[in-house]
């Protein structure tokens, strides 16, 4: 059932976001008299689920979900219809206009998905606000994993300080380090308060490891429930137990005991519980999958969270800056695909991955959040100066408007097939990439 929500969700996003990309190209092509022939939600390779036409323009719906496209007149695009650019050009068709008015039909897409992504951060912002972490509210300090302990770091440390200013929350925090900006972190420990410098190559083995093993959020494993036939509950554990410990083995945080229980599935072993401030230890029986059987006290209702309410005047602005700066990491991310110490192959996800972003369960919020999200993923992939993208004809118009002439109609009939090629062994790749990774 939480696949199918999933999958609904990813479906209504993907739907909103094609049609809002496609009707920015229509939009524009209308507004300079350009003739739109079609406008498709998704491919219709052979027949289209149901189609209607109004005017000009034949509107349906195809039933290869891999995107959409409106066909303009007079262009060639994923359509490859060239019969008609064989016939002398038509006051009404895309070829006839001046080079800036067939480039803003070409950025149409890309720049109705900003404007998307953007208002959806506006009303959210207006509407519910936004909550965050401060990192100095981080009772427990951070859980510091292999790549944390590289640098330094040890489970317990407060971080005052990321390059000398106190950082503002975790999720900003975190995206500091992904995107390498960190070059030292003044810490407490204890009662001592000093610097560690991050090492110049840090950068690489943590793009290396996708970001993981590095940093967490610590917090104790208080018991707040237990699932059927759970270890836990017959080994004598009760819901608000601190559990600290197993096989005599320290494990004050969850993700402690997480890494450590492992090494005792199918053992018999003994637990340590810390009760209404008593240390009781108990024997248990692991099972073989390696756990206990009881779930961990929600976080969120562990620390204190702040949160930013924006006047609908305020929010404008803030949503706008959202957009921009969401866009700017989404390029540089992409940059990092091109390090040496990275994978690109591994690093590239197909619908699954998009599908798995979305909630098992109806959120609303979070649903908008993605769809934001994903808005500005599709508008960066389509700016691309790919063959077949949009980016493709941007980069040939700019040749015609610095040259003076138009690239030849043959050249452009076959950059935009090998385009297509690209464009769909890509598609086949990162899904492809999915499946493994479900056998994995």
């Amino acid at each position: 059932m939480q696949i199918l929500i999933q999958a609904a969700q990813f479906f209504l996003s993907l739907s909103i976001l094609v049609i809002i990309h496609e009707w920015g190209h229509y939009l524009f092509a209308r507004l300079f008299g350009i003739r739109v022939e079609k406008f498709y939600l998704f491919f219709n390779p052979w027949f289209s689920l149901f189609k209607i036409r109004r005017g000009e323009t034949e509107y349906g719906m195809g039933w290869l979900p891999l995107g959409g496209y409106v066909k303009i007149s007079g262009m060639i695009d994923e359509s490859m219809d060239t019969g008609q650019m064989k016939q002398a050009p038509k006051p009404y068709e895309f070829r006839s206009k001046p080079a800036w008015q067939r480039l803003m039909v070409m950025v149409g897409g890309v720049l109705f998905n900003i404007l998307l992504a953007a208002l959806i951060y506006v009303f959210m912002l207006f509407f519910i606000g936004e909550e965050y972490l401060p990192v100095k509210n981080l009772s427990y300090g951070v859980d510091a994993q292999p790549l944390g302990q590289e640098i330094g770091l040890k489970s317990g440390d407060h971080i005052l300080a990321v390059n000398g200013e106190e950082p503002a929350d975790w999720n900003s925090m975190q995206r500091r380090f992904v995107m390498g900006e960190v070059e030292a972190v003044t810490i407490k420990r204890d009662d001592s308060t000093f610097q560690l410098p991050v090492p110049g190559d840090f950068f690489g083995r943590l793009i290396s490891a996708r970001g993981e093993d590095f940093i967490s959020i610590r917090f104790p494993f208080i018991v707040s429930g237990f699932i059927d036939n759970s270890a836990a509950r017959e080994a004598g554990v009760e819901v608000g137990d601190h559990i600290k410990g197993i096989g005599g083995v320290d494990t004050w945080s969850f993700s402690e005991f997480a890494r450590t229980i492992g090494q005792f599935a199918g053992m018999e072993t003994t637990i340590t519980v810390d009760r209404d401030g008593q240390a009781l230890t108990m024997p248990i029986s692991v099972p073989e999958e390696g756990r206990v059987g009881a779930y961990v006290k929600d976080p969120s209702d562990l620390f204190v969270t702040e949160r930013r309410d924006y006047s609908l005047l305020a929010s404008f602005p803030a949503g706008i800056t959202k957009a921009v700066t969401t866009t700017r990491d989404y390029f540089r991310s992409l940059g990092l695909l091109f390090r040496p110490e990275v994978s690109a192959r591994d690093s590239l996800g197909g619908f699954i991955t998009i599908g798995g972003i979305f909630s098992p369960t109806w959120d609303w919020v979070h649903f908008w959040t993605m769809t934001a999200f994903i808005s500005i993923i599709l508008a960066v992939m389509n700016i691309l100066p790919i063959p077949a993208l949009d980016g493709g004809h941007v980069m040939f118009l700019l040749y015609e408007i610095v040259v003076g002439r138009k690239p030849p109609d043959k050249f452009m009939e076959y950059a935009q097939m090998v385009g297509l090629i690209l464009l769909f062994s890509l598609i086949l790749l990162v899904n492809l990439n999915d499946v493994l990774r479900l056998f994995r």
